[in-house]
């Protein structure tokens, strides 16, 4: 059952946009701050403070966050896959010294 999407009217840098989407109030309130912070931040360091500039300057940062989690959570996933194998191997280990 899919769920039903409402219509957020909402402010990026001044300018008005409207979402169509599922999530919760607070999930797009979330993610207005979030761009509005990035949008404003990346406003300030623009020359001219060019919205354009400053929009692709705010998707390269944001492109930049979410790469470095998804590698620190492939990492992390490294490590928790290791740690699973090794406890399989002293599993089997305890249980074939068992048997003899």
């Amino acid at each position: 059952m899919a769920s039903e999407k409402k219509t957020y009217d909402f402010l990026i840098a001044g300018v008005p946009y409207k979402l169509k989407t599922s999530h919760d109030d607070a999930t797009v309130q979330e993610l207005v701050e979030f761009v509005n912070n990035k949008m404003n931040q990346a406003m300030g360091v623009t020359k001219y403070g060019s919205f354009q500039n400053a929009a692709v300057l705010t998707a390269l940062n944001v492109a930049e966050e979410l790469i470095l989690l998804k590698r620190k959570a492939h990492r992390e996933l490294e490590k928790i896959e290791e740690k699973a194998l090794k406890l399989s191997i002293d599993l089997e280990n305890s249980k074939h010294n068992r048997t003899v």
